[in-house]
């Protein structure tokens, strides 16, 4: 395994793990005493992979999200116990080269089989749902509310977890049911305070954080973050100076791909379509310009 800065990393195959699952973006391996986590180039959109992949999307998806995890810390613990692969397994440490900047060697953990969405603006799934009830997730709004509104305060939006296909929306008694009241509490709390800790960090560094997922998982009882956190893959980031609500917004994630897609006769069924070297070269742009601006660095190659 060889990788230059113009060629998409779309899978990994490391020795020794004792099992691997591969899931839309990351290759995960157990190795036993914990999870080795790769965020490949790939990337997907209406939960289908695209055949080809994004150049070094992997690594400002990984930066990103060590970066949010020590960030937030104080909030809530999280996976991460090393990004540096000579603390990885030994079996791994001759693709060194490949690992660097793209790998977390993490904590395992029991994963809340629930998705930890919040939404602070009317977008996406959610603004099609008020359009046709005026709630979302079970959350009554105030009628008259445009495309890309701010909502009157953040609300906890959760979806299933599914293995494949679409995550389907669940509300809070929902939540209660399949893992509990106090775990579901838990989880809405952390999430809430999460999104407003990062979108008052984002609002500082010129972006609206539209939304956002978590994923959390139980050690020992007790709550913390995993997965990846506040990156262009789980969230949508708005340039806050073009900001105007009723229509859709200029986005830092993968909505421009989505709109690309939706250009296309396309049942968003897999396979996915080959997306045009244009449509790559601008997610790359995109996603590199969200990591220079909240992590105020160069963005990996």
């Amino acid at each position: 395994m060889s990788e230059r800065p113009t060629q998409a990393v779309l899978e990994t195959d490391l020795p020794g793990a004792i099992a691997r699952r591969q899931g839309k973006v990351r290759d995960i391996y157990d190795y036993g005493d914990g999870l080795l986590i790769v965020a490949t180039d790939r990337i997907s959109a209406f939960d289908v992979v695209m055949p080809n992949g994004i150049p070094g999307k992997g690594k400002v998806l990984c930066g990103l999200s060590l970066f949010w995890f020590d960030l937030t810390k104080h909030l809530v613990p999280n996976h991460v116990l090393s990004a540096d692969p000579q603390d990885f397994p030994a079996p791994t440490r001759p693709f060194a080269d490949i690992l660097s900047g793209r790998s977390m060697w993490c904590q395992k953990a029991e994963v809340v089989p629930v998705e930890c969405v919040v939404r602070g603006y009317l977008a996406g799934s959610g603004w099609k749902s008020y359009q046709q009830t005026g709630e979302v997730c079970g959350h009554k709004l105030p009628p008259g509310l445009v495309e890309s509104a701010r909502l009157p305060e953040p609300i906890f939006t959760p979806t299933t977890k599914e293995e494949s296909g679409h995550d389907q929306p669940v509300t809070m008694v929902q939540v209660r049911d399949r893992v509990g009241a106090d775990l579901a509490e838990e989880l809405q709390a952390k999430s809430l305070a999460l999104y407003q800790f990062a979108a008052d960090y984002a609002a500082e560094r010129g972006f609206l954080l539209c939304d956002t997922k978590f994923e959390f998982g139980l050690v020992d009882g007790k709550l913390i973050l995993v997965d990846e956190i506040l990156t262009p893959d789980s969230s949508r980031y708005w340039a806050a100076d073009k900001y105007e609500p009723g229509r859709a917004q200029e986005a830092f994630d993968k909505q421009y791909v989505r709109d690309y897609l939706e250009t296309l006769d396309w049942n968003k069924e897999p396979p996915g379509p080959t997306l045009p070297g244009e449509v790559v070269a601008e997610t790359r742009r995109i996603y590199q310009e969200a990591f220079r601006r909240l992590t105020g660095m160069e963005p990996p190659e």
